[in-house]
C-alpha cells in the first residue's frame, strides 16, 4: 500500500492542477496560474516517488528532490502572494526573483553526483536519498530558503487572509478556504519532519492529505459569495 500511495497522490494532484489551470483559462488571474504550476510541480514530485518505488533513475531522483522537496511550496506560496499583495510591482518582482532562483536551483540539483549502486527500491526514497545523493552546503541552504519563503507565503498568507475576512465578518467561505490552505500546506511539512525521525512512509500519506485539503481550500477561497438581494418594504 505504501508503494501505491504515491500513484494515487500523483493522479489526484494532476487532476487538481488541471482544474486550477482550467479555471485560470476561463477567468484569468495570475494567482491561479501560479497555483496550477505549483500543483504540477507537486505532481512531478509524487510521480517521482511512485517511479522510485519500483525502479531507479538518477534523473528521477534529482527531479524528486527538486520538485518534491524544494520548489513546490515556494510556487504555491507565490500564487498566494499574487492573490493578496495589492502592489503588482512587488508581486511581479518576487515572481522574477523566484523564477531565476528556481532555474539556478535546477541547474545545481541536477548537477549533484549520485551513488546509484546504493539505491534500494525496497526502501522509500525519503529514507535513503541522503546516502545516494551527495548534497553540499549550498544545497541545504537553497532548501531552507525555498522552504521558508514558501511556508511564510502560503501558510502565513492564508492565515492572515483568513483573519482579515473573519475580523470584517465578510466572505466566510474565504475564511474557511484559507484555513484549509494553511492546514494542507503544513501536512507535507509534518511529513518531512517525520522523515527526519526515520518515519519516511508517513510522508506519502501526508502528501496525499495535504493535496486534498489544499485544493478544497483553494476552491473555497476563490469561490464567489452568493449575493442576496435586500427586499425593500414600502409603507402605504
Amino acid at each position: 500500500m505504501i508503494h501505491v500511495l504515491p500513484f494515487i497522490s500523483t493522479l489526484v494532484v494532476f487532476v487538481f492542477a488541471l482544474l486550477v489551470l482550467q479555471r485560470y483559462r476561463q477567468r484569468g488571474g495570475l494567482h491561479l496560474l501560479l497555483w496550477g504550476i505549483g500543483f504540477v510541480m507537486y505532481g512531478l514530485g509524487t510521480f517521482a516517488e511512485a517511479y522510485l518505488a519500483f525502479s531507479y533513475s538518477s534523473l528521477i531522483l534529482h527531479s524528486w528532490y527538486l520538485f518534491g522537496a524544494i520548489l513546490t511550496p515556494a510556487w504555491l506560496g507565490q500564487g498566494t502572494i499574487h492573490l493578496l499583495v495589492r502592489r503588482r510591482n512587488v508581486a511581479n518582482i518576487l515572481l522574477i526573483v523566484l523564477t531565476l532562483a528556481s532555474l539556478f536551483t535546477a541547474l545545481h540539483v541536477f548537477g549533484l553526483p549520485t551513488q546509484d549502486a546504493l539505491y534500494d527500491v525496497a526502501k522509500p526514497v525519503s529514507g535513503q536519498y541522503k546516502e545516494v545523493m551527495t548534497r553540499t552546503s549550498l544545497t541545504t541552504t537553497l532548501l531552507a530558503v525555498f522552504a521558508a519563503y514558501g511556508t511564510l507565503a502560503l501558510v502565513g498568507g492564508a492565515l492572515y487572509s483568513a483573519y482579515i475576512f473573519w475580523r470584517k465578518r465578510i466572505l466566510p467561505q474565504r475564511v474557511l478556504g484559507n484555513v484549509l490552505i494553511a492546514a494542507g500546506a503544513l501536512s507535507p511539512a509534518l511529513g518531512g519532519v517525520l522523515v527526519t525521525r526515520g518515519l519516511g512512509d508517513y510522508l506519502f500519506i501526508s502528501e496525499l492529505l495535504g493535496a486534498i485539503v489544499m485544493f478544497i481550500g483553494f476552491r473555497y477561497a476563490t469561490s464567489q459569495q452568493p449575493v442576496v438581494a435586500r427586499q425593500t418594504v414600502q409603507t402605504a
